[in-house]
C-alpha cells in the first residue's frame, strides 16, 4: 500500500516586522499541513496553538531574537531535535530534526555565504536517514551541490533579493522521497513566499523486487520455450557439409 503524502508548507516570516501569527494561523486553516515550518519565528509566534490548536516548538538562533519553529496537528514521533551548525562569520545557526514516521524534516535557514551554507547542507545530510526532506530559507544561489538529493520544490523565485532581483532561496531537497506537489503561495506581510510540497517516502528496491522477479520468470519462461524449439529441430547430417 502507497504511503499518503505528507503535507509540508515552509515559510520565512520575517521576524518582527513580518508575518504575524494570526496570518500563520490562517494559513495554516487554509492549507491544513501535516506540518508547518517556520523561519526567523519570535516569541509572538508562541501564540500560535492558542489560536490553531495542535503541537509547537521553537528554537532560538543563539543569541538572536529569532529562530526556528514548527508546528503539527497531532504531536510528532519524537521530540524535535536541535542541531548546531558551522558558525558564519557573524551569526551561529541551527536547524530542526524532525520526525514525521516515514521520514526525517530538517527545518533551516543557512548562513549567506556560498561555500558555507553547501557545507551546512553536507552536515546536515549527514545526520539525516536515508529518507528524509531539507527544507526553508537556504540563502542558496545557485545548485545546491547535495550528492544524493534532489531540488524537489517550486522552482518560480520566493524572494526579492535588495528588492530588485527575484531569487529562489526557499527550497526543498529530498533524500528516498517523491513530491506529488509543489508551488509558492503569496508573501502576505513577509518578505518570503511560503512554499508547500507533498511528499511521500519513495518505492524501496525491496518493494520493487516483485516486478523484477516476474519479469526474471518471464525471461527464464522465454529461454526455456527456445531451447525446446531447439532440441525439436532434426539433427543435421555431418555429410551434408561435406557435399
Amino acid at each position: 500500500m502507497t504511503p499518503s503524502p505528507v503535507k509540508i508548507v515552509s515559510w520565512n516570516l520575517l521576524h518582527t516586522v513580518g508575518a504575524r501569527v494570526e496570518e500563520v494561523a490562517r494559513l495554516i486553516q487554509r492549507e491544513r499541513p501535516a506540518l508547518f515550518l517556520m523561519q526567523e519565528a519570535t516569541e509572538a509566534t508562541d501564540d500560535l496553538p492558542a489560536i490553531a490548536g495542535g503541537h509547537y516548538f521553537r528554537s532560538n538562533l543563539p543569541g538572536r531574537i529569532h529562530g526556528l519553529a514548527a508546528w503539527s496537528p497531532e504531536p510528532l514521533h519524537m521530540p524535535p531535535q536541535v542541531m548546531a551548525l558551522q558558525r558564519g562569520a557573524m551569526f551561529r545557526r541551527i536547524c530542526l530534526l524532525l520526525d514525521v514516521g516515514g521520514f526525517t524534516v530538517a527545518n533551516v535557514h543557512l548562513s549567506h555565504g556560498q561555500m558555507l551554507n553547501r557545507r551546512q547542507l553536507r552536515a546536515i545530510a549527514r545526520a539525516l536517514p536515508e529518507r528524509a526532506a531539507i527544507l526553508g530559507d537556504f540563502n542558496m544561489v545557485g545548485h545546491a551541490l547535495l550528492p544524493g538529493f534532489r531540488d524537489i520544490g517550486p522552482r518560480e523565485p520566493t524572494h526579492v533579493s535588495g528588492d530588485v532581483l527575484p531569487v529562489r532561496i526557499d527550497r526543498c531537497l529530498a533524500r528516498g522521497l517523491t513530491c506529488t506537489g509543489a508551488r509558492a503561495l503569496r508573501s502576505g506581510r513577509s518578505d518570503h513566499r511560503p512554499i508547500v510540497v507533498q511528499l511521500a517516502p519513495a518505492e524501496t528496491a525491496a518493494q520493487r523486487a516483485p516486478w523484477l522477479s516476474r519479469l526474471g520468470a518471464a525471461v527464464d519462461e522465454r529461454r526455456k520455450q527456445l531451447k525446446v524449439r531447439l532440441d525439436r529441430q532434426p539433427a543435421r547430417d555431418p555429410g551434408q557439409d561435406a557435399a
